[in-house]
């Protein structure tokens, strides 16, 4: 992709590294709403109270602002600490992540259950040896049992499992020994989601806890809630029921909208009812329909993390990610945008009422104000999806001036942790044994999740572009979830051929022996207990510790902007991966607590957290810490290379 030119008098500023967006910006000058770049601007200078954590208004004496350099601003009115207001505002994020993934795990668990049973037409168990893992995992028999039975039984347990009120949850025994040892000891192991999430609510309730430290356990403890029970639960159940990802090609950018047929673009996070659209959109009746209407067809394309989840299972292509919302309803070529919960800006509306889009919201929790809700119900999924589909179709004709950037790009995805295995280990080897041994022999320096969403504080996608390609330079292997993965498509990055052209020799080599690019999409944000898996998986394999946090791994969200990236976050650091975002970050006003997850938390966790804005320092960072890993495991050293004479080859050969 080329660097952003300059810009000229009159044009607009570039605010994104995709060209595509920047394009679009024209055509977006009029909106009543303005862009999430415009709005941003009016909200310029943002309050810095708030920026850094220090701003609090839980009860009615508020809202009170803390500043440690101004003796009338060091004590709330009930008292309390800049330290205590930051790690209850951080524990409260945390709480809301858990809550958003977890809820979207539940009623993929509570879907899984009525197809089980029979009463969810359309859906199937697709993945059956997946099935069988799971419920092994959850203590359910097999045996000679029959597989609606055992469906059952794993369904009716995902869905008590968010409710529990005693734990330890059954997914926690998926990781290290070690790092389970150290869940205990701390009191962490957490209970069911729902009681997690209630208690950290309660205790960050004025008057309650007023410790930082045990604040943060807490916090902990629900965030291990969401990373192995919520979205591991529903990563493994979707994978059962709409098949477990393999790799595909795909396409991302504007330009996969097509002018002449119907564009349905699906925005979200729930993949429950975009498979069904994928297969209605499919039916010859449907399309005939749209021919009807002067369309050439019907064309399917994603936007955020559904957009994800059905790339990798179906090929449907990206029309891009967070920010591309507006930009996209923009072109004039979006017939319908499918909704149903998560990262939809409420601005969506408003610019739609522009153009001649329909937006479609879906989910009774979250309804907009001048959109068309089309409830989705999970006994007749083929009817809901039939009836979003005929909408689009019927609008179809309304359309008006229509603009669709000439730009795209191919990517490989669908590198889930199974694939990653088979295809380092072959179908009948299948082992993580070639990647260990390529790191402790050099050839992969280590590991790097670079994952999180895009924010309007940083130019789209450059801070995971710039990160991405100083990793692999330096023979880092990239994992990819949820928009950051979209934003390394863009770039080319998730093509094998980007390897060659971007990635340090050892890496490079290893990608052409294996066939894999060297950055691995791995689904969408809920998708995180992939990389989960796969660090445990390289822990159990031998040869780079005991635990996760012995690994030269770690994790990195460069322009995160959601709560639910604050889960994300604390759940790999409660699992032992070191964490760097960048951006903001909201406890930067507090030194005490902002000292205790830079530093204190190493002793307890074995991991902490970090802060850089600079993709450039936050790479230089990243691969710090990876070597200090590689130091403290003894591969730091690279071995000198022994050539073999006939003498050495005999002797080898006796033994």
């Amino acid at each position: 992709m080329a660097e952003n030119k300059e810009e000229k008098p009159g044009e607009p500023k570039a605010v994104s590294a995709d060209p595509a967006v920047n394009e679009m910006l024209c055509d977006c000058k009029e909106l009543p709403a303005g862009t999430v770049w415009d709005r941003l601007a009016k909200q310029t200078p943002q309050c810095t109270f708030g920026l850094d954590g220090l701003c609090c208004r839980h009860c009615a004496m508020g809202p009170c602002r803390f500043d440690a350099k101004r003796d009338k601003f060091k004590y709330g009115v009930c008292g309390v600490t800049a330290d205590t207001v930051a790690a209850r505002h951080f524990v409260r994020m945390i709480a809301a992540g858990t809550a958003a993934h977890s809820d979207h795990g539940r009623g993929v668990a509570e879907t899984f259950l009525a197809a089980a049973k029979g009463e969810a037409k359309g859906f199937e168990i697709k993945d059956e040896q997946k099935l069988l893992q799971i419920a092994m995992d959850l203590g359910i028999e097999i045996g000679s049992r029959d597989t609606k039975d055992i469906a059952i039984d794993v369904g009716t347990c995902a869905v008590a499992i968010f409710g529990s009120q005693h734990g330890p949850i059954p997914l926690l025994k998926r990781a290290p020994l070690k790092r389970q040892a150290i869940w205990k000891e701390l009191g962490i192991e957490p209970r069911g989601v729902d009681r997690e999430v209630v208690e950290s609510m309660h205790r960050t309730t004025m008057g309650v806890d007023q410790d930082p430290l045990n604040l943060i356990m807490q916090g902990s403890r629900t965030a291990l809630a969401d990373g192995w029970g919520g979205s591991m639960l529903a990563t493994e159940l979707q994978d059962v029921l709409f098949g477990t990802p393999q790799p595909i090609l795909g396409r991302v950018n504007l330009g996969v909208l097509e002018k002449d047929k119907v564009n349905i673009l699906i925005h979200g996070h729930e993949p429950l009812l975009s498979e069904m659209i994928v297969v209605v959109a499919q039916d010859p009746s449907m399309v005939a329909k749209a021919k009807a209407k002067g369309a050439q067809g019907i064309n399917l394309a994603g936007i955020c993390c559904t957009a994800n989840e059905i790339l990798m299972r179906h090929g449907v292509p990206i029309a891009g990610n967070f920010l591309h919302q507006e930009v996209a309803i923009a072109t004039g070529a979006v017939d319908a945008m499918i909704a149903d919960v998560q990262c939809v800006m409420e601005a969506v509306a408003r610019t739609a009422g522009c153009f001649h889009t329909k937006i479609i919201t879906t989910n009774y929790r979250a309804k907009m104000n001048g959109a068309v809700h089309i409830q989705f119900d999970e006994h007749d999924a083929i009817g809901t999806a039939r009836q979003i589909v005929e909408a689009a179709i019927e609008n179809f004709p309304n359309r008006k001036q229509v603009h669709i950037p000439n730009v795209q790009c191919d990517l490989i995805a669908g590198f889930s942790h199974e694939t990653i295995n088979y295809l380092l280990g072959g179908l009948f080897r299948a082992a993580y044994k070639p990647l260990n041994d390529n790191i402790i022999n050099g050839r992969i320096r280590g590991l790097a999740g670079v994952v999180g969403c895009n924010t309007p504080k940083v130019v789209q996608d450059s801070a995971h572009i710039k990160l991405v390609k100083e990793l692999i330079a330096n023979d880092v292997l990239v994992l990819q979830t949820g928009c950051a993965a979209q934003a390394c498509a863009k770039e080319g990055l998730l093509l094998p051929e980007a390897a060659a052209k971007h990635a340090g020799k050892g890496l490079a080599e290893v990608c052409e022996a294996v066939g894999i690019p060297p950055v691995l999409h791995m689904g969408s944000c809920v998708d995180n207990s992939r990389i989960l898996m796969a660090a445990t998986a390289v822990v159990k394999e031998g040869g780079l510790g005991d635990d996760i946090t012995d690994l030269p791994a770690i994790g990195a969200a460069p322009e995160w902007m959601s709560e639910k990236a604050i889960a994300i976050g604390q759940y790999f650091v409660a699992s032992g991966a070191r964490v760097i975002f960048g951006a903001t970050f909201p406890v930067l006003g507090a030194p005490g607590f902002k000292d205790l997850l830079f530093k204190g938390l190493e002793k307890t966790m074995g991991a902490v957290w970090d802060f850089e804005p600079d993709p450039s320092i936050m790479a230089r960072k990243m691969i710090e810490a990876i070597d200090k890993k590689r130091a403290a495991l003894g591969i730091d050293k690279s071995k000198e290379r022994v050539l073999y004479d006939m003498a050495m080859r005999r002797e080898l050969d006796a033994g």
